[in-house]
């Protein structure tokens, strides 16, 4: 209990301390000869804050490329795994052919000294240093292959680019606000979601279309117009259709973010605004 006490007699004493500190340095501010001094002390604080705003952006950005190496790395390992799996257990039907020490020496000792006996006899060494090969696996491996059909055109999905921290150095103050390098990369990341699941519906076979994905492909083709022909682009209803992020103010400010970083364009008609993918 006494320790309790003391511990808030020195709190309550630091506080009077601090507002004796500031009363004084308030009295110092109306000396004229010192408001210059004070200024350029203003002055280094606002630098020292941008800085450290820099800094925050700078360790933020480290952390997600952090996490997305993580990722890269978890992905190596499955990739890996799966490899050793299928070296660990090739079928055993396809054809093996094995050459054995033994006779890859007695081939290099004919050719290098029995020059003029191989010249001489070439369908002897062919016959007696063939490699031992099962007579179905020789048939096997002399089969022609068939032509295999040419796989299908991929269909490239555009996706939204990240921004870079020089990108978002250049963004104006009065447009970023307080939003951090994160936030519009994290916005980003939604809105390429709703751009890939929009036209993978859109490439979809329309024989094994559900009905609701019926519905959402008849309002992607009415949205479409001469000016977003070939090229991707997504609308509000998609946004909140395919993602978890709200359509307010805040949304709209990223997007104008966006617009200014060449990320995006806006294609207006018929009531509807069109973020078209640059």
């Amino acid at each position: 209990m006494a320790s309790d006490l003391e511990q808030l007699c020195s709190y309550v004493n630091e506080k009077i301390e601090n507002i004796k500190k500031i009363l004084s340095l308030r009295k110092l501010g109306q000396d004229p000869t010192l408001k210059t001094t004070l200024s350029k002390i203003g002055d280094e604080i606002i630098t020292v804050n941008e800085l450290l705003n820099q800094f925050e952006l700078e360790i933020q950005y480290q952390e997600q490329t952090n996490s997305s190496l993580k990722e890269l790395c978890k992905s190596l390992e499955e990739e890996f795994k799966d490899v050793e799996h299928l070296k660990e257990h090739i079928p055993s039907h396809l054809p093996q052919v094995t050459v054995t020490q033994s006779s890859l020496k007695s081939m290099f000792s004919l050719l290098l000294n029995s020059d003029t006996w191989l010249s001489a006899r070439p369908s002897l060494f062919f016959r007696t240093h063939k490699p031992d090969l099962d007579p179905k696996e020789s048939v096997k491996a002399e089969e022609p292959v068939l032509p295999k059909k040419p796989p299908k055109e991929q269909r490239v999905i555009k996706e939204m680019h990240f921004i870079t921290t020089d990108e978002f150095s250049g963004v104006p103050a009065y447009m970023k606000s307080r939003l951090t390098y994160c936030q519009i990369n994290d916005v980003i990341k939604e809105i390429n979601k709703a751009v890939v699941s929009k036209y993978k519906i859109i490439h979809q076979p329309k024989a094994s279309m559900s009905s609701v994905k019926r519905n959402l492909y008849q309002r992607f083709i009415n949205e479409e117009t001469k000016d977003t022909k070939g090229r991707h682009f997504i609308v509000e209803a998609d946004i909140k259709e395919f993602t978890t992020l709200k359509v307010d103010k805040k949304f709209h400010v990223i997007m104008n973010i966006l617009r200014h970083c060449q990320r995006l364009s806006e294609v207006r008609g018929g009531g509807l605004t069109r973020y078209v993918i640059t």
